[in-house]
């Protein structure tokens, strides 16, 4: 009842859903979580010094439904996820959309961007621009979790929403997904908990999906999103909101593209090194600078997926290990995959793996940076987010960086009921509050013990010294290299659902 209870809350389906496939996947499962109860109580579990059982019950249960060997087809996934819940509970929400700009500026910024960061053989696809949607979000005091949306126009819900903002903080926020899932609406009890602990709103952006949509569609949408929130089009709900006061967020694949978002702008600040770059959209010249700060919870920087992490933390998380040689390798086919004409990767093509606009942890050059924030559990990624803060951090950076010990991905997002899970996303909203109130800021790093909590500090340069940037460029080409000529098929990289 407990692992049925939280899948309801997470995964935001419609009430029929919630009730004949979640309890029908949970009661095909009621063996395993019983032996899975029983090894954690006797202490058998490699795990249960590290989990209580609840953690160990829901990591594993969500573990064994993405390691089934026939893997579901991308359109069937891609369409369980995008089921809208309907909006009730302490949360506003006034959806808008972003109009096509008579000018192509912002495409064409991106596109020199790519060409800029190349570095020989990659075939990026050029930059299209496209409407933009995305939902406002606030917090609704004094409402409990049943009370309906208000019959309001998507003004009128904004003003309301605008009524209870405390402070100056606006998130950009970037939903996870694997960047093929999901959307804003799966993502509400977390933008309305941002809002709610920093006092302030959240922009949560419905970018468009792979493998329909490919690289750079995400990142035009997340960029169109940031010149949205400086500049307002005519006939916006809100005003022109300082760059000083708008943080970049996201969990997941949603961090990739908080990341990517952020050295886009700074190879524009690299191209126009005497001036603030400048985009013209919807009729004005919006200098892009950085935000105050950027924040990716579980970020997703290698789409290579060839960080040592991957294998040797699967263990404490439910995203499984690129699967053994002898296990099928593709999607079946249906609507959306494979595409037309074919590329190895949902996402892109494979040319364009080690690119830094597509995998953060490709870019070499950090400098200038506004302040970032990095946590992670001992996941999958944890590598991959370890060489990106030491990076930033050896390139005079400010950089947070916390890890904390035998926690899954997205663990502060999907474990509220943990200490660990509480602590990070406290931290994760309280560096939001300092860079947009102006609070100084040093480079930090922390280990954050199971259980216990008890803190030690990591010095961020030197993370994971074992492995040289060079070991890393090497180990990111081989991986490309493998899935070109398709030693590594697409459904040996991919969470399977």
């Amino acid at each position: 009842f407990t692992v049925v209870g939280d899948l309801r809350q997470k995964l935001g389906a419609h009430p029929e859903i919630r009730q004949t496939l979640i309890i029908k996947v949970v009661l095909l499962k009621v063996p395993f979580l019983l032996q899975t109860a029983a090894s954690h109580t006797l202490g058998l579990s490699s795990t249960s010094s590290k989990w209580d059982l609840k953690t160990e019950l829901i990591v594993k249960f969500i573990r064994s439904l993405m390691t089934s060997p026939e893997p579901t087809p991308i359109g069937k996934q891609q369409r369980m996820t995008l089921k809208d819940p309907g909006i009730k509970g302490p949360i506003w929400i006034s959806k808008i959309t972003v109009s096509i700009p008579e000018e192509d500026d912002a495409s064409k910024a991106l596109n020199n961007a790519i060409d800029a960061l190349k570095e020989g053989g990659e075939v990026p696809p050029p930059a299209i621009i496209a409407p933009v949607e995305a939902e406002w979000t606030g917090y609704r005091a004094g409402v409990d979790k049943h009370r309906h949306r208000l019959d309001l126009s998507e003004a009128q819900h904004y003003d309301r929403l605008m009524q209870e903002v405390t402070s100056d903080i606006t998130v950009l926020y970037f939903h996870g997904g694997a960047l093929f899932l999901m959307d804003p609406a799966s993502h509400r009890p977390t933008c309305m908990r941002l809002a709610k602990m920093t006092g302030g709103r959240c922009l949560s952006v419905r970018y468009r999906l792979a493998p329909k949509h490919a690289f750079p569609a995400a990142l035009l949408d997340a960029l169109i999103a940031y010149l949205y929130l400086l500049s307002p089009p005519p006939g916006s709900y809100h005003d022109p909101i300082p760059a000083k006061h708008i943080v970049f967020a996201g969990d997941s694949a949603g961090g990739n593209l908080c990341m990517a978002l952020l050295q886009f702008i700074l190879q524009s600040h690299r191209a126009s090194p005497s001036k603030t770059p400048t985009i013209r959209f919807h009729g004005r010249d919006v200098e892009i600078p950085l935000p105050a700060g950027v924040a990716p919870n579980s970020g997703w920087m290698d789409l290579t997926r060839c960080m040592p992490s991957i294998y040797a933390n699967s263990h404490y998380d439910y995203l499984p290990a690129p699967p053994s040689e002898d296990m099928i390798k593709h999607f079946p086919k249906d609507d959306l995959w494979p595409t037309d004409p074919p590329r190895g990767d949902l996402y892109c093509e494979t040319s364009m793996l080690c690119h830094p606009l597509v995998s953060p942890l490709a870019a070499k050059d950090w400098k200038g940076t506004c302040p970032v924030w990095l946590a992670y559990g001992t996941e999958c990624l944890t590598d991959e987010g370890r060489i990106v803060a030491r990076r930033m951090a050896q390139q005079a950076g400010t950089v947070i960086w916390q890890e904390y010990e035998a926690m899954p991905h997205c663990f502060s997002l999907i474990f509220e009921h943990l200490p660990g899970g509480v602590k990070c996303f406290e931290s994760w909203v309280q560096f939001m509050k300092d860079v947009v109130e102006g609070r100084s800021i040093e480079t930090h790093g922390l280990f954050v013990a199971a259980k216990s909590l008890k803190e030690t500090g990591v010095t961020v340069t030197n993370l994971l010294g074992n492995l040289s940037d060079k070991d890393v460029d090497e180990l990111m080409r081989e991986a490309r290299v493998k899935r070109s000529t398709g030693e590594e098929g697409e459904a040996k990289l991919l969470p399977r659902l």
